[in-house]
């Protein structure tokens, strides 16, 4: 397609790459000696080098010998939580919570979750992250990072029930506040933290406030089979009942994890009212040794969008989305008992458009076309590890490394260019954290945020 406007110069021109396209039945495929031109913060057209060898721009990449992809999106994570990385290795759920995550969490300060959101959102930058759905607690100082960093994000203010109707109302007030911000690039959400954290009322008017605002809603559910069995036993119902039953399902709602849906779950997902998705974060489960993984090909079966994420860097030990993607193809075939099954194309498929429908962006992003928002990303393919190419899509997948990202684009707006990063400035950042971290790691008060006994 050619460019719209012939004549008037563009705002940014990328020559001489290879584009990962979607045809009409969101196929996967690849354009060979492609152009990218944009205008404004979106695609105003997908065509050959040769057609704007001519044309006017205030910027232009050569992107010879790379691959042209929408940015990768980050469906759930806990961006300031990288301050606690390696901190509570090679423990159970229940220990890592209870011993560890949240007593160090009670120390938080708005400063420590400003740091931890600049080093993370630099981290995303340069494994080709553009967008990333987060909740946690002083969001207001991650709205403000995900502005001045350039990213695009989904935001929610993170409650329990055990904060009383005041944590309900600040996770409104912050969604209200901040939607549409930073120049449409931060949307916003209801995080109400999980089943077994906040009790049906709560949920239940979670579910009606989302109704009356038409916010979505961003929770845990169904993390693991554990947390499954023992609702079924306290309360008569898996937590995906849980979530019917208050009204959740009625919402756009985004579940994270899921490893415990069950199969009776499944006709309750297929027949939610709302934009139901799945995150996940494989990386995670391997570290917990937790039995079962998110049921992608099950999902995928009802039409629910899975999309993939890493969960914060504490449990994660890493927010490489790109290392999200591999896993999810190697876990899924081994689940399954089937090779055949994550395709490399499945895969980028959940990578791109699946994951741009979880978080509520399937409009605008996910896809390399016309008309949607220039979030996209270079991809370095010259190395040996990617050398030679029979298959593109399994070379991407299963060969290339985040390091392997030369250009981070969002709206437009070069936020990393040659693998150096325009907009964070780590060192600073990192040599303030680490000046914060005897304060903030500290766990002799004996202090908790909640109990984890699910």
């Amino acid at each position: 397609m050619t460019p719209s406007s012939p004549g008037k110069p563009a705002d940014l021109v990328i020559t001489g790459c290879t584009v990962l396209v979607h045809d009409d039945r969101e196929r996967i495929g690849f354009e060979e000696d492609a152009a990218i031109v944009v205008r404004d913060g979106v695609v105003d057209a997908v065509t050959t080098a040769a057609d704007v060898a001519g044309l006017t721009a205030a910027e232009r990449i050569d992107a010879r010998g790379q691959v042209a992809l929408p940015g990768l999106i980050n469906c759930h994570t806990h961006a300031p939580m990288v301050a606690l990385r390696g901190l509570a290795e090679d423990l159970p759920t229940e220990e890592w919570f209870n011993d560890v995550v949240w007593p160090v969490e009670s120390n938080l300060t708005e400063r420590d979750v400003t740091l931890g959101a600049r080093l993370a959102c630099a981290e995303m930058i340069r494994a080709g992250v553009t967008a990333f759905a987060d909740s946690y607690f002083a969001m207001d100082a991650v709205a403000a990072v995900v502005d001045a960093c350039g990213m695009r994000a989904q935001l929610g203010q993170a409650y329990f029930s055990s904060q009383g109707p005041e944590g309900r109302e600040a996770s409104l007030e912050f969604a209200r506040r901040h939607r549409d911000t930073a120049g449409g690039r931060i949307t916003t959400a209801l995080a109400p933290h999980a089943p077994y954290t906040v009790t049906d009322a709560d949920l239940a008017a979670t579910a009606e406030l989302a109704r009356d605002h038409g916010l979505p809603v961003h929770l845990h559910a169904a993390e693991n089979r554990d947390q499954t069995d023992t609702s079924l036993a306290r309360h008569g119902a898996t937590p995906i009942q849980v979530l019917e039953r208050t009204g959740i399902l009625d919402t756009d709602v985004l579940i994270a994890h899921g490893t415990g849906i069950t199969e009776a779950d499944l006709p309750l997902l297929a027949r939610a009212k709302g934009r139901t998705a799945v995150a996940t974060a494989p990386r995670g489960y391997l570290k917990f040794a937790w039995p079962d993984t998110t049921p992608v090909r099950a999902l995928r079966g009802i039409g629910v969008p899975v999309g993939l994420a890493t969960d914060g860097a504490a449990s994660n030990s890493s927010l490489d989305v790109w290392e999200s993607m591999a896993l999810t193809s190697l876990v899924q075939k081994s689940a399954e008992g089937d090779p055949r099954w994550l395709t490399s194309r499945q895969a980028l498929h959940h990578a791109t458009v699946q994951s741009a429908r979880a978080v509520g962006l399937g409009g605008s992003v996910g896809r390399v076309a016309p008309g949607l928002r220039a979030d996209l990303i270079l991809v370095d393919l010259t190395g040996p590890h990617t050398r030679p190419v029979h298959d593109l899509a399994a070379t991407l997948v299963h060969s290339a490394r985040s390091a392997d990202v030369r250009t981070t684009i969002v709206d437009g707006r070069v936020l990393m260019r040659d693998r150096v990063l325009l907009t964070v400035d780590v060192p600073a950042v990192a040599r303030e954290l680490e000046e914060r971290l005897p304060a903030l790691t500290e766990r002799g008060h004996g202090r908790r945020i909640q109990e984890y006994d699910t």
